[in-house]
């Protein structure tokens, strides 16, 4: 079967799977957030104001996600993949977990840390294998480079890539997200009415919205557990036994 005629199986991930590896999110009450207002250190207003307080917030960061590896969640999607399921994932997540653990088809919805870019050109862009971004780093046209991410209060340049992806499901699982932060929240609006839609999360019977099935367990075992079904049956289906509603 031709790559493009096989079920397409569109992951939307959101912080809870990263955490699972360790990496804090901005709503946690402890950790890199705790000490530093988003409205500080990750809008427009904040870089204009204090970038050298934005760029080591950032280098605090992009160490962090260094340390971190992917989790049972981040190897199963990739399993998927490998054993021949089609699989594309949209992350709201700034980290490369989904890529390390052996995923390709990877959209970054908010920008990567491991990448700087131009404040001058945004298509120029350099990876940071290791390191970060100190004031007078300068792309190619001289201009300053920043964090490779999308602030608060910024446009999602690749929200309608997002949107197309997700029109394409034949099932979409959501993972680890609130379903709280725009736009990214209304992708589920881009799903085919007859598309079955799974939202895993530990919070996922206050989540989920009306019509969407849950499972209401941490990425690092629900993920997994499907993934495990899909693979014995060849297929993507709603296992009777692991829904919750």
């Amino acid at each position: 079967m031709a790559e493009a005629d096989r079920p397409h199986l569109v992951v939307l991930t959101g912080a809870g799977i990263s955490a699972e590896s360790g990496i804090q999110t901005f709503r946690a009450a402890d950790g890199l957030w705790a000490d530093h207002p988003v409205e500080a250190v990750a809008t427009p207003e904040a870089w204009h104001r204090d970038p050298e307080r934005v760029l080591r917030f950032y280098d605090a960061r992009r160490d962090q996600v260094r340390r971190a590896r992917p989790n049972p969640a981040h190897k199963a999607l990739a399993r998927l993949e490998k054993r021949g399921f089609r699989v594309s994932i949209v992350t709201q997540n700034i980290d490369d977990l989904h890529e390390r653990a052996g995923s390709r088809r990877v959209l970054h919805l908010h920008g990567e840390i491991l990448q700087a870019r131009s404040t001058v050109d945004p298509r120029l862009r350099y990876p940071l294998p290791r390191g970060g971004i100190a004031l007078g780093d300068v792309c190619d046209k001289g201009g300053q480079l920043r964090p490779d991410v999308v602030w608060f209060g910024e446009a999602v340049p690749r929200y309608p890539e997002a949107c197309e992806l997700v029109a394409e499901a034949d099932l979409l699982l959501v993972v680890g997200t609130s379903l709280a932060v725009m736009p990214a929240a209304a992708l589920l609006d881009q799903a085919p009415l007859e598309a079955p839609c799974v939202l895993v999360d530990p919070e996922a019977r206050d989540l989920a919205p009306p019509g969407v099935t849950r499972l209401a367990r941490p990425a690092g075992e629900g993920v997994p557990a499907l993934a495990r079904h899909w693979q014995r049956e060849g297929r993507l289906w709603v296992p009777e036994a692991l829904a919750e509603g």
